[in-house]
């Protein structure tokens, strides 16, 4: 039923605001979408389209740093600062040149998850100029 919550997530529609809580609904996402929008059986590892589409040589690698880009996009819009943006970047950067490699930039694909790092960093950009858009997971 993983298909299911990637089908949910389109189906609900994402925030179009530029508002800090439209921001974080958004990025959380697409991290969701590219880094754990399904589930591998007989190992329950999540995996997401970050690394389906890595599979493809090359072109597979750059879609996917591409989307990863978004983020940074967005969180440039929040006015985080240029050494997060960079740093944010770099991720991206890492996850594109080793999951270029063959086959051994699929399996660092499976276990690098460049998209989850950049939103924890937006998240504590959030937590801490944006303390309203903060969800309480439980």
């Amino acid at each position: 039923m993983a298909t299911g919550r990637a089908t949910k997530m389109v189906r609900e529609g994402l925030p179009l605001g530029s508002d800090p809580a439209s921001v974080r609904r958004r990025v959380e996402a697409l991290e969701k979408l590219l880094e754990r929008a399904f589930i591998v059986p007989g190992i329950n590892q999540p995996i997401g389209l970050d690394a389906i589409v890595g599979l493809v040589p090359v072109a597979g690698d750059t879609i996917a740093a591409v989307m990863g880009l978004y983020l940074v996009w967005e969180a440039r819009n929040l006015g985080m600062s240029k050494w997060q943006l960079t740093r944010m970047t770099g991720t991206v950067a890492i996850d594109w040149l080793l999951g270029s490699v063959p086959l051994v930039g699929d399996v660092f694909d499976f276990f690098y998850r460049s998209n989850s790092i950049n939103l924890k960093r937006i998240r504590r950009h959030l937590d801490r100029h944006h303390p309203g858009t903060r969800i309480i997971e439980g």
